[in-house]
């Protein structure tokens, strides 16, 4: 949702008391029309999955900030971005534009997408960035799915970033799945440039 409003309106923020105390939390027309258009009825089987769906709306649409965009970017260079839905936790849910048939199909679509990608993790680095709950989840079933189709990931690495180390990322992410972990503790503001800057610095 927060990469949907920074491609098309540029910012991504609200007073959540104000809007809870009058019943307009989330209710902003615009994102929740585009948003739940892009994953229509007609579209919701489209094996490339929510991520790719809500990307090349995007691009359709010409977003004005569309550069700043993951989903769009993504889209634009046919690779994978997933989306994992928990139906009731995103204001977009609130909107009379739910497909839910649409809704839940590509967002399995997507977990399939990620499951796949997790099959070839051996030698990689998978990193949780600020899910405390959801993301971790996911990603421990898609490595059991990646393991039981036979696929050997033993030497990879797992990093969670974070302000405060949560127990279920601590666990899914870093202690159950094996290999070499890292609990990295800061504001994402400060620590993901640094990151950034050392990925390029390391090429």
């Amino acid at each position: 949702i927060h990469d949907f409003e920074i491609a098309t309106l540029g910012r991504t923020s609200e007073d959540v008391a104000e809007g809870l105390e009058t019943g307009m939390f989330g209710m902003v027309e615009e994102t929740l029309r585009d948003f739940n258009q892009s994953i229509s009825i007609s579209e919701y089987k489209d094996p490339r999955g929510m991520g790719f769906q809500l990307g090349e709306r995007l691009i359709q649409m010409k977003a004005p900030h569309r550069e700043y965009s993951i989903l769009a970017t993504g889209a634009g260079l046919d690779m994978p971005v997933t989306v994992h839905v928990a139906i009731g936790t995103d204001t977009v849910h609130m909107s009379q534009h739910v497909e839910p048939e649409a809704l839940g199909s590509a967002t399995f679509t997507d977990f399939r997408l990620l499951s796949s990608v997790i099959c070839d993790l051996e030698g990689g680095v998978y990193l949780n960035i600020g899910s405390a709950v959801i993301l971790p989840e996911v990603f421990l079933k898609a490595l059991t799915i990646a393991r039981n189709l036979g696929n050997k990931i033993k030497n990879f690495t797992t990093v969670n970033m974070d302000m405060i180390q949560h127990y279920r990322p601590h666990q899914n992410v870093l202690s159950r799945p094996g290999g070499k972990s890292y609990a990295l503790t800061g504001h994402h503001e400060i620590m993901l440039p640094l990151l950034y800057q050392a990925l390029l610095e390391s090429l």
